[in-house]
């Protein structure tokens, strides 16, 4: 992580490597243009004063080619040298972008995998796509902009004051006055104001991910938006942001806008001024023309810094969250690796709380599954079973008590070792745009196309592969090869039985399946199953009848176990569970019982 005393553009710059002394030479090529691209103000200020002069007698004019020419030649100097500029600092922005991403990718593929739940993959992808692409726009167009914004005021203020310091004067004073205007809207509360502009961005970003998951609940049930008040309040909280946001500095841009503007109306005052009502000397005149004239480049420049000082607060608060995700540290490797004995996994006593809650997602949790056994957990939401489940695989580490497989604490555990260890179906099967065989190979890079689809069959996949025209190397999601939630539930089984993993977890796997699917899907587990440790998550509690071991969790503490007939004794929690669960399958369309 960069050290915060750093600058925004310090931090960013270090991503450019060998390239950060394009940035430089960017920044002197940029400088030069400021310079050059006063220059044809200063050779038409020539051809003026010599027309005026010679009036009415033109043919006296012998410097007006000479010095057109040379207007003529600083401008195609100065296009020229500001598109070499722009190239030095594209190259080196993209070099920065494609460093900074790396960079961020490769930290991210250390941390946990439980972190990017916790900061939200809409946010993740904002960080990682749209902050690392605003971080290129600044170096490869604002920057070599800014320093031209920098040098271009000193040489108008030289110009200014060179042929006559009262209009000088006269041009400088609305200059001063629209930059207070300015510093009105762009001042330090602007920087905040970016940082909650890009906070409700990023909000907005993440619940918009979780309402298009959700979308097929809202179809299926005929709800609207309003059925996720969340995504519809991040929506109405940035709405009143900007509108709050650009009611306060309107005044303040309308005071801009129309004091630049009217610079020309300054130097029209001051001319009936010097001439007190009477002729106008060819001198005045002269300086008069020249400034009207020059009174554009006055309004784009202070244009252009205002644009800019938005510009660079965007950067330094990119490069704030940019620093927020590499400043989360990854699980701590060992250092004396140890290996599992079995496949007996146990929690002894483990607590865990999620980044900024407050109470814990687990309490004092004591779980044991034999080796070879399988055991259940269920509960209400929230109960912490899904938490339970991630840290035995070390999504996370526990803040307290050990997670321990066959004997070892997982901290102790080399990862590769652990990951083969472990294998993990989850709710959402998250399958890969790439063929059938590419998404078992996840599991085991090295398999035969044999060794596929025997995992293929022995997960009840043998109907999906008949059917379609390529079998096992059919892209998932193209050219119409798409599967239903049961059918990709089977496919990660499949995946999973290739792993040969001696635990299993098995995180509401049937919760997408359809009663044909489900039905098959449970097959599957059979062969997953076969010789491994196995610990189930369900929600439908007859998947679960047969485990070798039910813990019921609730607020993060188990509150019973046992097996599912020492349970329904018990009368408890379990049992009142249970009576729900049958009174609901009891019943369909019409109040009828089945």
């Amino acid at each position: 992580m960069k050290k915060q005393k750093e600058s925004a553009l310090q931090r960013t710059l270090s991503y450019a490597g060998s390239y950060r002394g394009l940035m430089y030479l960017s920044f002197l090529l940029s400088a030069a243009t400021a310079v050059t691209g006063v220059m044809p103000f200063v050779y038409l200020w020539r051809i003026i004063k010599e027309v005026l002069s010679v009036h009415p007698h033109y043919e006296n004019a012998t410097d007006i080619v000479h010095n057109g020419w040379m207007a003529v030649w600083f401008s195609l100097t100065t296009m020229l040298v500001y598109f070499i500029a722009l190239m030095c600092s594209h190259l080196s922005a993209f070099r920065t972008a494609a460093n900074l991403k790396k960079t961020l990718l490769s930290h991210i593929a250390k941390l946990p995998v439980g972190f990017a739940d916790e900061m939200g993959s809409g946010k993740l992808r904002r960080v990682v796509l749209e902050t690392t692409a605003s971080a290129e726009t600044l170096l490869a167009h604002n920057l070599p902009d800014m320093v031209q914004a920098i040098v271009t005021p000193v040489c108008m203020v030289v110009l200014l004051f060179v042929y006559d310091w009262r209009f000088g004067l006269g041009c400088l004073i609305p200059v001063i006055v629209a930059f207070a205007c300015m510093m009105q809207m762009a001042g330090p509360a602007m920087a905040e104001d970016m940082k909650r502009y890009q906070d409700a961005l990023e909000k907005m970003s993440n619940e918009a991910v979780e309402y298009v998951r959700g979308i097929p609940v809202v179809k299926t049930f005929g709800q609207t938006v309003f059925s996720f008040h969340r995504f519809k309040k991040s929506i109405d909280d940035y709405s009143r942001f900007c509108i709050r946001y650009t009611k306060r500095c309107r005044p303040h841009m309308i005071a801009f806008t129309v004091i630049i503007n009217a610079t020309f109306a300054c130097l029209i005052g001051l001319t009936l001024f010097l001439t007190g009502g009477g002729s106008v000397s060819q001198d005045i005149l002269v300086n008069f023309l020249f400034y009207v004239i020059f009174t554009p480049v006055i309004v784009t420049t202070m244009n252009r810094i205002m644009f800019l000082s938005e510009n660079s607060m965007l950067l330094d608060d990119a490069m704030t969250r940019v620093d927020e995700v590499l400043g989360i540290h990854p699980l701590t490797e060992t250092t004396e690796e140890r290996h599992p004995k079995g496949a007996f996994v146990e929690l002894k006593n483990v607590t865990y709380y999620y980044a900024g809650g407050e109470n814990a997602a687990v309490s004092n949790l004591s779980i044991q599954a034999r080796e070879g056994s399988i055991i259940a957990l269920v509960g209400p939401s929230g109960s912490g079973k899904t938490t339970a489940a991630a840290l035995i695989s070390r999504f996370f580490d526990a803040d307290e008590g050990e997670v321990l497989i066959g004997g070892v604490n997982v901290r102790d555990i080399p990862k590769e070792e652990l990951m083969d260890t472990v294998s993990y179906v989850f709710q959402d099967s998250r399958l890969l745009k790439r063929s059938i065989a590419d998404n078992l190979r996840i599991a085991k890079p090295q398999a035969t196309e044999d060794e596929i689809k025997e995992a293929l069959l022995m997960a009840q996949c043998g109907d999906i592969i008949e059917r379609l025209p390529q079998g096992t190397e059919s892209v998932l999601g193209s050219e119409g090869t798409y599967l239903s939630g049961g059918e990709q539930q089977r496919i990660a089984i499949a995946r999973a039985i290739l792993k040969k993993a001696p635990v299993v977890i098995l995180d509401e796997a049937t919760a997408f399946a359809d009663p044909e699917n489900e039905a098959l899907v449970q097959k599957a587990f059979l062969e997953l199953t076969k010789h491994s440790t196995v610990i189930m998550i369900a929600h439908r509690l007859s998947t679960i009848k047969g485990a070798d071991r039910i813990y019921v969790l609730d607020h993060g503490s188990v509150k019973e176990e046992g097996t599912h007939e020492e349970l329904i004794k018990k009368n408890g929690l379990y049992t009142t569970m249970w009576q729900e669960y049958t009174q609901a399958i009891s019943w369909k369309v019409g109040g009828n019982a089945v």
